[in-house]
């Protein structure tokens, strides 16, 4: 779409809000229906916002295809975490925010008194709070959210690129977590929104970066993000010696970072780092999965392993501060626009990106 980003999602201005609203309400697998609902409004310490931008995202997927994520949401429950968009109302005792204002509300806050909160673990909190209903004409910020993970967005900054936000901090995360250090290799395995991400921003943070993708349109993707080398699943037929032809003496990488979420590419991960390299399993395979290495590699070899969950309000802040930058490249992640009325079919493209390019992120535009 060759429309500017001002001409696709208007601006959102407060007012009186309707009585109902066109909202997306997650049923089931696959059984998303959009249905007129009532419009919420703003408890003590709430806020509601006009959602101008909703992002299709990796997580909104696999709820999709699932029918339910365990921490995040249960159906039957209004759909969808990744916005931005205007404040259209606010609750008694918001004095941070004012009708007009425009933010990005992340899609979780941490309790901050837990075990984890005081260990600067937050993403783990015993009491995550997360919110959803981005797919929506509005929507209402719990007080917690509010307080610890809403943030004003630059006025140049437009709302898609806003709503970047949440995901690319899942990002960052994941990739500060392998402590990485400036000219490293890093081998992402993933073409999808999140493998995409986390190249980038290794390639930005200064890293080698071995791109370990599918499809034609994600060569192409991750190429422009900055990766060094590119393997091509469908074009090799041992991905690991690949990506370790790509290494000196073939001795491996010093970082995998697993996001694609499958068995077999987590153990791929394990057998394409080099002696004392850290692996991180990015991807969240459904419940049950497992997995098999072989014990003696990971010892003698002095492998770390580690996984990586959500993000933190600090991590977030960060993140947008990359957007605001214009470093980050946010344009290539929003690869198309569609009507809220059109949400599953956008789902549909993105889950068969083989015969559909490679969507990355579509922006769901509810006005």
């Amino acid at each position: 779409m060759s429309s500017t980003v001002s001409e696709i999602i208007p601006e959102a201005l407060p007012g009186a809000l309707p009585e109902t609203m066109v909202a997306a309400v997650l049923y089931g697998r696959e059984d998303v229906r959009i249905e007129r609902v009532p419009v919420p409004h703003a408890g003590p310490g709430e806020l509601v916002v006009r959602v101008a931008a909703a992002l299709t995202c990796g997580t909104d997927l696999k709820v999709f295809r699932r029918g339910y994520h365990a921490r995040m949401i249960q159906p039957p429950a209004l759909f969808g975490h990744e916005l931005a968009g205007v404040v259209a109302e606010t609750g008694e005792g918001v004095a941070a925010f004012a009708p007009g204002d425009r933010i990005v509300a992340l899609n979780s806050a941490p309790c901050g008194a837990c075990y984890f909160c005081l260990r600067d673990q937050e993403n783990l909190c015993d009491d995550l709070l997360f919110n959803n209903g981005a797919y929506a004409e509005y929507i209402r910020i719990p007080a917690r959210i509010v307080q610890k993970n809403t943030l004003l967005v630059p006025a140049h900054v437009s709302f898609e690129h806003a709503a970047l936000t949440e995901s690319l901090a899942c990002a960052l995360h994941g990739f500060e977590d392998t402590n990485p250090r400036p000219g490293d290799s890093v081998a992402v395995i993933g073409g999808g929104p999140m493998g995409l991400m986390i190249l980038h921003v290794a390639a930005l943070a200064g890293c080698n970066v071995i791109a370990v993708v599918k499809h034609d349109e994600q060569v192409k993707s991750a190429r422009a993000l900055g990766a060094a080398c590119v393997v091509q699943t469908s074009a090799t037929s041992d991905v690991v010696a690949a990506v370790r032809s790509l290494t000196p003496n073939q001795r491996g990488v010093d970082i995998a970072i697993e996001a694609v979420a499958l068995p077999e590419t987590w153990e791929q991960a394990v057998a394409m780092v080099r002696n004392g390299g850290v692996v991180n399993f990015f991807g969240g395979p459904e419940a049950g999965t497992e997995v098999r290495f072989d014990t003696n590699r990971l010892h003698y070899s002095d492998l770390t392993l580690k996984a990586t969950f959500h993000h933190t309000p600090a991590i977030s802040r960060r993140a947008l501060a990359l957007i605001a930058s214009g470093k980050f490249q946010a344009d290539r992640f929003i690869t198309g626009h569609a009507p809220l009325g059109d949400l599953n079919e956008a789902f549909a493209q993105l889950l068969d990106r083989g015969n559909h390019g490679n969507g990355i992120k579509t922006a769901i535009l509810p006005f």
